[in-house]
């Protein structure tokens, strides 16, 4: 028997650090294949994640960040499972968060987080990209050496998401303890161990609540109070909670996915001397890079959804009420449409067709302010350095590394990255 088969994706730690074998396997034998661990039917190819994911009306969201470690509190018997879901999604777990959401109620109030992420927003604070970037790199670059993520990625992502949102500067301190995994409730999402939080963002909510109510209380010329006045499209003023909901998500999920954008292709880079080599001297290559990056090493492996009715995907019959995970770390090396996809081709001609950001109502509204930090971190760091190197003492040696790897079936990023630098003799 082939080893694939017994090994249980969501708790296994060989596929934690290295999922595409596994994927190659299921997509072998069926794009649309069950697993034998928790009921799971795994969705690996590229047409028919898409397909899936831009079916709203036959498919909900209410597990899609819950997956196999939550049962449904009833039975989904029956050819309509929709009255049920609608009668008992309150009791699943994260059903506040907006990914969870399903039209119309969705659509509601993704048009009140484009309201928070407006093109003037994201303008404004795009503006000062490359200053907050900078600032970082200040105190990264100053010893030659340092670890990626904690003391470049993370920083930079949280003081370009609380700009986004108006958090004050006296509370980011506070905001980055929490989004680094300090705050215990934070770490559960798509744990291997099966661990599940009922609402890992309470200190967010919290934070979120005192400032909406405040603004509510005494407008000022700020963000926040342009948040705290944001209406519905019917015009309707939201309850609090459904602004700090969006407020909430749009900061702990936009920064979450940039961090692990970011040290990925740092990872690439530095353990990649000739594309590092071509990025300098062609840097207007980076935007085909970091969607490269975005298609091979997904930051999101997939979420879930549960079938209304009776469904037909590629030719095969699915249930009301089964759970599918849509693989978008898979769909991404499909073969049928991206050739060679195991290799990093610099110039792919279509990279930007990858689904990492998603596809249908729940397209992630970040994706370009995620895309814009990732080329401007990129681009001033290869500005202000002429080599970055992966650490041997941390990492071990070219051809024989050794990186440690989120240990979730959601996510997909490193936990560390240990680097060096040379630096031109003007930083030096």
């Amino acid at each position: 028997m082939n080893r694939f088969e017994e090994m249980n994706f969501f708790q296994d730690p060989e596929l934690v650090a290295d999922p595409y074998p596994y994927y190659e396997h299921l997509r072998g034998k069926c794009p649309v294949t069950p697993e034998p661990h928790h009921g799971v039917v795994m969705l690996t190819g590229y047409d028919e994640v898409v397909e899936v994911a831009q079916d709203a009306e036959r498919w909900s969201s209410c597990t899609s960040v819950i997956g196999p470690f939550a049962a449904f509190p009833v039975p989904l018997e029956g050819d309509d499972v929709s009255g049920l879901i609608e009668e008992h999604r309150d009791k699943l777990p994260m059903n506040d968060q907006l990914p969870t959401f399903d039209p119309p109620v969705h659509t509601k109030h993704r048009a009140l987080l484009m309201k928070l992420i407006t093109p003037k927003r994201l303008k404004e604070n795009g503006d000062r990209l490359a200053e907050f970037a900078d600032g970082v790199l200040d105190g990264f670059l100053a010893g030659g050496e340092g670890e990626a993520i904690s003391e470049l990625a993370v920083p930079f992502s949280l003081y370009v998401i609380a700009d986004l949102l108006g958090v004050p500067e006296e509370d980011r301190d506070r905001f980055a303890a929490v989004l680094q995994g300090k705050d215990v409730e934070t770490s559960t999402l798509g744990s291997t161990e099966g661990q599940l939080s009922h609402s890992p963002m309470e200190f967010l909510y919290k934070s979120f609540v005192d400032y909406i109510e405040d603004r509510r209380r005494d407008p000022r010329e700020d963000v926040l109070t342009a948040m705290a006045q944001a209406t519905f499209p019917d015009g309707s003023l939201p309850e609090v909670m459904d602004v700090v909901r969006v407020a909430a998500n749009l900061y702990s999920a936009g920064q979450e996915t940039t961090v692990r954008l970011i040290s990925s292709a740092l990872q690439i880079l530095a353990d990649n001397p000739d594309v590092q080599r071509r990025l300098r001297e062609e840097p207007g290559l980076i935007g085909n890079f970091i969607e490269e990056t975005l298609r091979t090493e997904s930051p999101i492996k997939g979420d879930f959804r549960l079938s209304k009715v009776p469904v037909t995907v590629g030719g095969v019959d699915l249930p009301a009420g089964t759970t599918v995970m849509l693989m978008n770390g898979a769909a991404n090396r499909d073969p049928a449409h991206f050739e060679d996809p195991a290799v990093f081709d610099l110039e792919r001609k279509n990279a930007r067709h990858h689904i990492a950001f998603g596809r249908g109502v729940h397209t992630c509204p970040g994706a370009p302010l995620a895309r814009a930090e990732a080329k401007i971190c990129l681009e001033r760091l290869l500005a202000r350095t002429t080599d970055i190197r992966v650490s041997e003492k941390v990492h071990g040696p070219a051809g024989d590394r050794s990186y440690q790897y989120l240990p979730t079936f959601i996510l997909r990023g490193l936990m560390n990255l240990h680097l060096e630098f040379t630096l031109p003799e003007a930083e030096a």
